[in-house]
């Protein structure tokens, strides 16, 4: 294990990168007087500017956000290369967010993020709920590191805070944006002002898009479509000068034949046998060129995501230093999937059809404030708070086996001890009904869910003197869950595949979970002048664990003693569907400096973090498995800086290396995870990672500006999955938008393109399910890939 001492020589190291990464002479010539603006941000519960705040955190306001074209969480890497977001098969299992290689591990229904999703104060428990496209977002910062006090329910990775427009008393306003593209894509959304009375106002939003898919079935049409459809609406409400709430309810839906359409990457031994049985099932097989973006599945997916909540923000002024703040809010988010292709193929085998819903109640209460005589102390402020959260979880899964199912499966269990078939083989086998698998219903199982979260926190900040300062912050919480799975139906054939392979139906369970924890920050941090500030500082994550929400969440067929099979499988002794919390402690050194009279801005951040408990979920191709890795270490730099090179062009360079990511050597590791995991690097953390992008507005006449940007970036080597070996290589991808602004009509219009290189490349492979494990041959990998090119225009306006 690396001690956290080795990490200290490259803070001296890192002190010169500023300097040479732009030539001193290349701003020192520049004569005009435009400087960086300063970013205020709310890391801390208060708004402050970024640079005196001792925490790693980036923040992008809604023009920054556009120029990215950043309009979800799909591509937020634009805005800082240390997040990353990736989904895959659901948006209820699969989405992750990662920061600084550290996310939530593995698909799985019952995980809440490592990285906390805030939207207007509000705790989203899944990351899945940050997918859909941003409608009137105002601001977005990204605070890296665990954020154990304030933003402190399981953020033992970082935050993402996520700000709506506010309403305005000041008048009415408003905006329109309508955006056209390649694969069909359209989208229109916009947002209205105005005031009711001199104390009210209100605010409403509304989008409406549609995209077409850009996984092609050699048959007709595409895969992954999509169609959002989003509300918003908000009222302000100044009840005195000191009395201040504000309402915000907001809906979204988007249908899609989503989410199966992906990519045959690594061909295993059934593979020829599987396109077979696809010209059998009346379909051409997709091409084997991996660039074309083809699949072939035969089922007809059909995902619905429902998203609809409300919040009531107040703010009460009880003097001139002290505030009280409540955020009420209730949220209910609604997934229904249909002809879901288990196979990943053109052949008729398993199919699933899935539902989850979410409801979930929060209640925090705040008194923040500030001190300007506290004894020896310049000056302090403090936050103190309470937080409640009640969550509702329900899930409905389905199996069934497809009109092809019988033939291959007759074809596939011989396969795994003989080796893989031939057209000779698989015609005998074919034969021979080993199993028993006819169309229709396997398996009707339902989950269900509680989680209660109580929390007490306390953040003090003390300005020792007018260069020293202390942060320090503590929460404690308690989480208490409680999760069962029953089946409502399971074939009761004895020669059912599943059955026979050993891998449902496990035991039904019931249980419940409580845990209690400590997390917080202590950080110092020196002034050593008006433009550079360094900080040193410890905090402690923490992410609750729970109860598994899954079918084989207790064990497979031998840990079911209700199966007569159970005793020649294994033990007759159910598994424990529970996980652990996950903790971790990160060490952070950093330096924000402003220089060359404010036209440069470089931050520093020397990060080590240790991870106890972390937690991954695993599939084999046959089952899900929760483990809980006993220790893991990720350490690392990160760079981040901003350059004007005239009044017109402005050059950023952000960089994060990650020398280490990786799990612990571990004994039950190793075995639990297929014998991959034990010391290896984790998945989605590459190396180094980078982003560099040169921004400009240049007016060329009194009403007219040339505005653009033109961006790099790039990502290492990487693991795509915590379940196998398989690998990506490093990518490099270059984005550009250019437009015209009219200052005086408010009106802009802009050309844009994402991956315009078109890089074609895996995002996350996976073990595809029943094609595994064929004695001789390596196991079959599919994948979910990157987006191709993709280019448009942009109209917008302001009124």
């Amino acid at each position: 294990m690396l001690h956290k001492n080795k990490l200290l020589p490259l803070y001296s190291a890192v002190l010169a990168v500023s300097s040479t990464m732009v030539p001193s002479e290349l701003i020192a010539q520049q004569k005009q007087s435009r400087q960086l603006e300063e970013i205020v941000v709310t890391a801390q519960r208060r708004s402050e500017s970024m640079q005196d705040v001792p925490v790693a955190v980036t923040a992008a306001t809604a023009e920054d956000m556009a120029y990215a074209q950043v309009d979800s969480i799909g591509n937020i890497s634009a805005i800082s290369p240390s997040i990353k977001f990736d989904v895959t098969n659901s948006p209820a299992n699969s989405a992750n967010i990662f920061i600084r290689g550290i996310g939530t591990v593995g698909n799985n229904r019952s995980f809440e993020g490592a990285v906390g999703v805030f939207f207007d104060g509000v705790y989203r428990t899944r990351a899945g709920q940050a997918m859909q496209n941003w409608l009137d977002i105002e601001s977005l910062q990204i605070l890296r590191g665990p954020q154990g006090t304030l933003f402190g329910k399981n953020t033992s990775a970082g935050a993402l805070i996520i700000n709506s427009k506010a309403p305005s008393l000041d008048g009415g306003e408003g905006d329109v944006e309508l955006t056209l593209g390649n694969y069909g894509k359209q989208l229109v959304r916009g947002g209205f002002n105005t005031p009711l009375s001199d104390k009210t106002a209100l605010r409403v939003a509304g989008l409406w898009g549609r995209k077409d898919g850009f996984i092609e079935d050699p048959n007709g049409g595409n895969y992954n479509d999509s169609a959002p459809r989003a509300l918003k609406a908000q009222l302000l409400f100044e009840v005195t000068e000191n009395l201040s709430m504000r309402l915000i309810a907001d809906w979204s839906q988007e249908d899609a034949n989503c989410c199966y359409g992906q990519m045959d990457d690594v061909d295993g031994g059934m593979q020829a046998y599987i396109d077979e049985l696809t010209r059998r099932n009346g379909k051409r097989t997709p091409s084997a060129k991996f660039e074309d973006y083809q699949q072939v599945i035969s089922e007809a997916p059909a995902q619905s995501v429902e998203d609809q909540g409300v919040v009531l923000n107040t703010q009460w002024f009880i003097s001139d230093v002290a505030t009280i703040g409540s955020v009420t809010a209730y949220r209910s988010w609604n997934i229904a999937q249909s002809g879901m292709d288990a196979d990943f193929s053109g052949a008729s085998i398993l199919g699933i059809n899935e539902t989850l819903s979410t409801d979930i109640f929060s209640q925090e209460f705040t008194l923040s404030g500030e001190f300007t005589d506290l004894g020896p102390f310049v000056g302090a402020n403090y936050v103190l708070g309470v937080y409640y959260a009640d969550e509702i979880i329900e899930a409905d899964h389905q199996l069934y086996w497809g009109e092809q199912a019988q033939e291959y499966l007759n074809v596939y269990v011989p396969s795994t001890e003989a080796g893989a078939p031939n057209e000779t083989t698989w015609t005998i086998y074919e034969l021979i009904n080993v199993l028993d698998a006819p169309t229709g219903l396997i398996s009707d199982i339902h989950m269900a869910g509680t989680g209660e979260s109580y929390a007490a926190f306390m953040h003090l900040s003390l300005d020792i003197s007018d260069q020293l300062s202390l942060t320090a912050g503590v929460r404690y919480s308690q989480d208490e869950k409680t999760g069962l799975m029953y089946r409502r139906f399971f074939r009761d054939s004895a020669l059912e595949p599943f059955r026979v392979l050993g891998a449902q139906p496990g035991p039904e369970y019931n249980e419940s979970y409580t845990d209690s924890a400590i997390s917080g920050q202590i950080a110092l941090q020196y002034q050593f002048n008006d433009d550079t500030m360094s900080y040193l500082s410890f905090s402690r994550g923490y992410k609750s664990g729970g109860v598994n929400l899954d079918n084989q969440a207790a064990g497979k067929v031998g840990d079911n003693a209700e199966e007569p099979s159970s005793a020649a499988l294994g033990d007759q002794e159910p598994n424990d569907p529970r996980y652990a919390s996950e903790f971790v402690d990160g060490y952070e050194l950093g330096l924000k400096t402003d220089y060359f009279d404010g036209r440069a801005r470089s931050n520093f951040a020397i990060f080590y973090n240790e991870l106890t408990d972390l937690q991954v979920a695993t599939f084999d191709g046959l089952a899900f498995g929760i483990l809980n890795s006993p220790d893991a270490e990720v350490y690392g730099l990160e760079v981040e800086n901003q350059f004007v090179l005239s009044d017109a062009f402005t050059l950023a360079i952000d960089m994060t290396w990650l020398p280490e990511a990786r799990f612990g050597e571990s004994e039950a590791l190793d075995i639990a995870s297929l014998g991959i995991l034990s010391g290896r690097e984790f998945a989605q953390a590459p190396e180094i990672v980078g982003n560099v992008s040169l921004t400009m507005d240049q007016p060329i006449s009194d009403t007219l500006s040339l505005r653009g940007r033109i961006a790099s970036s790039y990502s290492g080597e990487q693991f795509t999955n915590p379940a196998n070996n398989e690998k990506r290589d490093a990518q490099i991808e270059y984005s550009a938008t250019l437009g015209l602004a009219s200052n005086s009509s408010g009106i802009s219009v802009n050309i844009w393109c994402q991956n315009c290189s078109d890089e074609r490349y895996v995002t996350q492979h996976f073990n595809t399910p029943l094609q595994g494990g064929v004695s001789g041959s390596r196991d079959d990998h599919n994948a979910y890939v990157a987006a191709p090119r993709m280019y448009g225009i942009t109209l917008r306006g302001e009124f």
